[in-house]
């Protein structure tokens, strides 16, 4: 069998038949290097966002099994479309939904995680010549109930897929020619990666970066896929290139700077100090499927041996979790709530930051200069994040681009909007 190429387009490259024949000639292009392709799919353009919307103009609570069997149509039409399209070029395509592929995932919907992909008819097809092309963002339960991976799906099925037939690499087409140091639309002159590394990649796609999501990054990382991002409208750019950190020279302490506007911050306020409060909180949390990012626990007031504890969730998330709360006031004994949407968090990531002082006080000090005041703080190995009012976003991420001495030479070239995944 020849070497196996991986490769995904997301909602924005298939968004009309002009730029399916366009990904038609991407993929024929590999076919012709004597690669055996895979292709996953997305829903061409804003197809889901227009079901979603139909659902809700029934009902204001579509149970998730029917919005999974409605969502998974999307990709149904684009695999079948594309497979016309790479036909009527002369070459042989089929194409899979997630059913006849063997994608597995398991019993949840809306936001399932693949556990299983049987490969065998994918690689009958190969075998044949044939280019496969599969449905992004869905599965099948074990008795063939549908299922969704939600946001960023299609790129975490490319991935899972490529991992699954030992493939070459993953290639994530989309409408910007690769990962950049920041959002080109708040600095235009942010520099094009040639290559980072999982973890990096990782922490900045938690940060706000929407290039990819973290789920696919993470698969990606534990099953040493090389991923490569890159452009369907300029092939001869080869993107960005996803790879373990022992394989990459560094020379900048920080890789790039994120900005996510999606999140929230609770405060429960006055929270008895106990042993079990904390975990009986973020237990509950979990249990209802929602991810907590930042987390801060005051000190105890001594007086009334109560404290606060702030976390930030999605804002999708936001009415789901107050309920939550809601359940649990009596049994927390809490006296109040706050929430807070008008907040952003900015983060600074980069490989080159483990051991090396000073890169902390210098994003602080850059804040200081700035005007900007930081409301929470949370760090890893290689990522340092802040909270910071929303409009003080934009003007914390070009502060922070400046001092690092990320800038190009060049204003990046942004086709579009930065792709949904």
């Amino acid at each position: 069998m020849n070497r196996i190429i991986v490769q995904k387009f997301g909602g924005t490259s298939v968004a009309d038949t002009d730029k399916i024949k366009n990904v038609a000639k991407i993929v024929i292009r590999e076919k012709e290097n004597g690669n055996d392709v895979v292709v996953v799919v997305s829903a061409m353009g804003h197809t889901t966002d227009y079901l979603v919307k139909m659902a809700k103009d029934l009902t204001t609570t579509p149970s998730e099994r029917e919005m999974d069997m409605l969502l998974s149509t999307g990709e149904g039409v684009s695999i079948a479309l594309l497979a016309m399209a790479i036909q009527s070029q002369g070459y042989d395509a089929i194409s899979y939904n997630a059913i006849q592929a063997g994608i597995y995932t398991e019993n949840i919907h809306s936001k399932a995680r693949i556990t299983d992909i049987k490969t065998d008819k994918i690689k009958s097809q190969l075998a044949q010549g044939k280019i496969v092309v599969v449905a992004g963002f869905q599965g099948m339960t074990e008795d063939y109930e549908i299922t969704t991976l939600g946001r960023g799906g299609s790129d975490t099925s490319a991935v899972a897929l490529a991992a699954a037939l030992n493939a070459t690499r993953c290639d994530i087409y989309t409408d910007v020619e690769g990962v950049y140091t920041t959002d080109p639309r708040i600095v235009p002159k942010a520099s094009r990666l040639e290559e980072i590394s999982y973890d990096e990649m990782l922490e900045l796609a938690h940060a706000g970066a929407n290039v990819l999501h973290p789920r696919s990054v993470e698969t990606a990382k534990h099953s040493n896929v090389q991923m490569r991002v890159r452009s369907s409208f300029n092939l001869n750019n080869l993107g960005t290139l996803i790879t373990g950190v022992e394989k990459m020279e560094i020379y900048k302490p920080v890789t790039g700077v994120a900005a996510d506007l999606s999140q929230a911050r609770i405060v429960v306020c006055n929270v008895p100090d106990r042993p079990g409060v904390a975990a009986k909180i973020f237990s509950c949390l979990a249990d209802k499927k929602i991810s907590v990012d930042m987390i801060i626990q005051s000190y105890a007031r001594k007086i009334s041996n109560t404290n606060d504890i702030a976390f930030t969730v999605n804002g999708c998330d936001l009415d789901k979790t107050l309920e939550t709360l809601d359940e649990l006031k009596t049994e927390l004994n809490s006296d109040e709530v706050e929430v807070d949407t008008d907040i952003a968090k900015v983060s600074i990531v980069g490989a080159g930051m483990i051991d090396r002082p000073g890169i902390a006080s210098k994003m602080f000090e850059t804040f200081a200069k700035q005007g900007i005041n930081i409301k929470m703080i949370s760090t890893s190995e290689i990522k340092i994040s802040c909270l910071v009012n929303k409009e003080d976003a934009k003007r914390a991420v070009q502060a922070l681009h400046d001092v690092f001495e990320l800038n190009s030479d060049v204003v990046a070239d942004v086709k579009g909007t930065l792709p949904d995944v």
